[in-house]
């Protein structure tokens, strides 16, 4: 009797209620929980690989920035270097190829080239030989230098205008009294490199000063017609010349850029005609 209540009891027990397919699953348990863990590993894995990577990326930032701001630090009170010793050169130099390493051999982003440019530093001759004519000339200023590139969805080339903004005190706005720009098609030749085809010289925003405007056209009197289309040609005169050499061939050269971000820009003139160093700034036209 007591060992007809046991069997009775064991049949009713829940382990004797077990079907095929549950037994399947407790059978494989053990798998699925190993395969469980794999699983757990593995995305734990993947997570500090990105932490680690992004870890890694913002000490690259850091060190990156860091070494630009080392650059721009090193670029004060040089006048956009007209006014550089041997030492700051050499220290200039160095801040220039520590921030060149970053990014060397990485081909040109057209699309992050377009823009315009702002001129903080260079040891180009014809560029500082317009800052030393204005600290020599009082009737001579410079204003800001730039550099736009025209070049957005191209992969092969472009449209690069030099523009340098001048005047003449007493006849022309301060600073930015006239524009001269000089206009080039450049082409892609090598991952960094791009070949200047140097195209026409324009003289172009004439912003006459408040005195000049008097004088041709004084306020106490009515404005004639003359004096008015004077002003008007004023406003709107624009000249151009075409740049050729002595054979009428376009005037060409190579430019080396030795690295480009989302907010700087740094050139070399190939056949030592001297470095550039720019920045971001707003777009002109």
């Amino acid at each position: 009797m007591i060992m007809g209540m046991e069997l009775l009891a064991l049949n009713s027990s829940p382990l004797c209620n077990v079907t095929p397919r549950t037994r399947r699953r407790i059978h494989h348990t053990p798998n699925n929980y190993k395969a469980s863990v794999a699983m757990m590993m593995a995305s734990a894995y993947k997570v500090s690989v990105a932490m680690m990577m992004t870890s890694a990326s913002k000490v690259y930032d850091s060190v990156l920035e860091n070494k630009k701001h080392v650059l721009l630090t090193s670029l004060q009170d040089t006048q956009r270097g007209l006014l550089t010793t041997p030492r700051q050169r050499s220290s200039i130099e160095q801040a220039l190829v520590n921030v060149e390493g970053t990014n060397v051999g990485q081909p040109i982003d057209f699309n992050k080239l377009d823009g315009t440019w702002r001129l903080q530093y260079t040891s180009a001759p014809d560029v500082l030989v317009l800052f030393q004519a204005a600290a020599t000339l009082p009737f001579f200023q410079v204003g800001q230098i730039f550099q736009k590139f025209e070049c957005r969805h191209n992969s092969t080339g472009g449209i690069i205008r030099n523009v340098v903004r001048w005047s003449i005190p007493n006849f022309f706005e301060e600073q930015e009294g006239a524009t001269l720009l000089v206009s080039a098609k450049f082409t892609l030749v090598s991952a960094r490199n791009i070949y200047l085809q140097f195209q026409e010289i324009t003289l172009q925003d004439i912003n006459i000063s408040e005195q000049l405007q008097a004088l041709i056209s004084p306020a106490i009197l009515p404005r004639s017609f003359i004096s008015l289309q004077i002003l008007q040609y004023l406003r709107t005169f624009k000249a151009q010349i075409l740049v050729r050499d002595s054979g009428r061939e376009s005037v060409g050269g190579l430019y080396y850029l030795s690295y480009l971000d989302d907010n700087m820009l740094l050139g070399r003139a190939v056949g030592g005609g001297g470095v550039f160093v720019f920045t971001r700034a707003q777009s002109l036209y």
